[in-house]
């Protein structure tokens, strides 16, 4: 990936981030609720519940690691791939940045 990364895009991604996260959070923890709410026995609730939230902390929808400009792009495909977000999340970033994103995606 180019390393010049356009300064609207970068200044949109660090607005977006967090509120990507927030909403695939949410969305993670209603999971979690079901998982609760399930007709399972307690014990195999709690350590079902555990397994998941050791995997969610890895997930870049929960954390994303050095978060920089070079890393962009690449931060870009680590949420799209892991359902973040969508390709549709992406309007108002530069034509050439989603076109790229949506080729590596396999969607053009």
């Amino acid at each position: 990936m180019e390393k010049g990364v356009n300064e609207k895009d970068w200044k949109l991604f660090r607005s977006r981030l967090p509120g990507w996260q927030e909403a695939y959070m949410e969305k993670v923890i209603e999971e979690y609720r079901e998982l609760l709410g399930s007709k399972e026995q307690a014990s195999e609730k709690f350590w079902a519940l555990d397994e998941r939230i050791k995997q969610d902390k890895r997930n870049p929808g929960v954390l994303l690691r050095d978060v920089r400009r070079s890393n962009m792009d690449i931060h870009l495909l680590q949420l799209l791939r892991y359902e973040v977000i969508r390709l549709e999340d992406l309007d108002g970033f530069s034509e050439e940045l989603r076109e790229k994103l949506s080729w590596i995606m396999g969607n053009e």
